[in-house]
């Protein structure tokens, strides 16, 4: 085709363009109605059945936490008073400052939770993410069936494997110490985050490992310097969610394998309220709540890393 007749080709395409129809008011109101998100085309009804339930979800949630400052703000011969009052009435924050004399080594019980906690963290994220990794690029024989038995192994409760993990404690000589409680929690930890961590790094191309392979950089290298970088945020999410995990299950293990106190978590610690006569329930609240900060504290340093991990690879690229 020549050049001249190229151009008028154009310029007719032109033409007949500019000569087309505009579309009505109408047409362009449903044109931006269809585009609309989703959340906009919702009535007035589904917008408050929908935010209803957010509330109503929220409040079962948040009712345990919301009663149970209630209660360590009363005084304690107002708790079994008739009929039952959920605002307190002189309510004051003496609980939080009298249960540091019921239980003097509450502080340490504090720092044992935190410590273990954060010792059961490590050994996990040192472990899970080589082990992520192989599982995530070696096709190698017995990968599906390792991964099966991980599973396997989070079916079965503390309770049930007490007796062989106390003759193993004993015979390994950890009793009433601090591994007692930090090496079955981090076994107890390892398979889950295994499994999580690895579907993170399946997400990640593999064109990375092979264009690194090509540069002459080992599996090793590899990983510490391009995968783990790009793994970071599901590495954060697998760390936050290993500490509260050893956080929470501490009770059982230093219920069976540990007597000394200066060892002991806070679960364990804050049986030291329940007395033989009555339950000083308003200091059992107050110790709670003073033993779930470090919990709080960590998730609200990280939690802009934890929502990046939780919804990293949740869109197609």
């Amino acid at each position: 085709m020549s050049d001249v007749a190229r151009s008028t080709e154009v310029a007719a395409a032109d033409s007949k363009a500019s000569v087309q129809p505009q579309p009505k008011a109408g047409a362009r109101r449903g044109l931006w109605s269809a585009s609309r998100p989703m959340i906009d085309r919702y009535s007035l009804l589904e917008v408050i059945g929908l935010y209803a339930g957010i509330a109503l979800f929220l409040f079962f949630v948040l009712a345990p936490f919301i009663e149970g400052f209630l209660v360590s703000l009363k005084p304690l011969a107002q708790l079994f008073s008739t009929p039952y009052s959920f605002i307190p009435e002189n309510g004051s924050f003496a609980a939080y400052f009298s249960m540091w004399e019921s239980v003097p080594a509450l502080g340490m019980h504090i720092f044992n939770s935190f410590f273990i906690s954060t010792v059961v963290t490590a050994i996990v994220v040192a472990i899970v993410v080589p082990a992520a990794y192989a599982f995530a690029r070696f096709n190698f024989t017995g990968a599906g069936l390792l991964l099966a038995g991980f599973l396997a192994v989070n079916m079965f409760s503390g309770a049930v494997l007490l007796i062989p993990l106390f003759r193993l404690m004993r015979t390994l000589g950890l009793l009433n110490t601090y591994w007692a409680m930090i090496v079955p929690g981090a076994a107890f930890l390892i398979p889950s985050s295994v499994w999580l961590l690895r579907t993170y790094m399946m997400r990640i191309p593999r064109e990375l490992d092979e264009a690194a392979w090509v540069d002459g950089a080992s599996r090793l290298y590899t990983l510490r310097r391009v995968i783990l970088p790009l793994a970071m945020p599901g590495v954060v999410v697998v760390a936050i969610m290993t500490f509260i995990g050893a956080y929470a299950q501490q009770f059982i293990f230093a219920l069976t394998f540990n007597s000394k106190t200066e060892f002991m978590p806070l679960p364990v610690g804050l049986f030291a309220f329940f007395g033989k006569q009555e339950v000083i329930w308003n200091e059992l609240m107050a110790a709670s709540f003073i033993g779930i900060l470090p919990v709080m504290i960590v998730i609200v340093f990280l939690q802009r890393y934890l929502v990046a991990g939780l919804t990293a690879g949740a869109v197609k690229q």
